[in-house]
């Protein structure tokens, strides 16, 4: 059985870009999340870059984003030979 992640790792630059598309200023979308204006900057910036499950599911509702467009993408794992 899959556990929730304690945290979830995000693309700031993808949650920016998503915010400005909906036409929406930090601080609007940081009210509907319920987090601090100056936390969704620091995401956005890529200084801070996990989010807690709470927290990511608001801002994937706010922003009506699918399950992983919001996720940092990881690097492919490295061949074996």
């Amino acid at each position: 059985m899959a556990q929730t992640p304690t945290t979830f790792e995000v693309d700031g630059t993808a949650i920016c870009n998503k915010r400005m598309n909906a036409g929406m200023e930090v601080q609007q979308l940081a009210d509907l999340v319920g987090i601090t204006a100056n936390y969704l900057r620091k995401v956005e910036r890529g200084v801070r870059t996990r989010m807690r499950p709470g927290p990511y599911q608001a801002l994937r509702a706010a922003l009506n984003a699918t399950e992983d467009e919001l996720l940092a993408p990881h690097p492919d794992p490295p061949e074996r030979k």
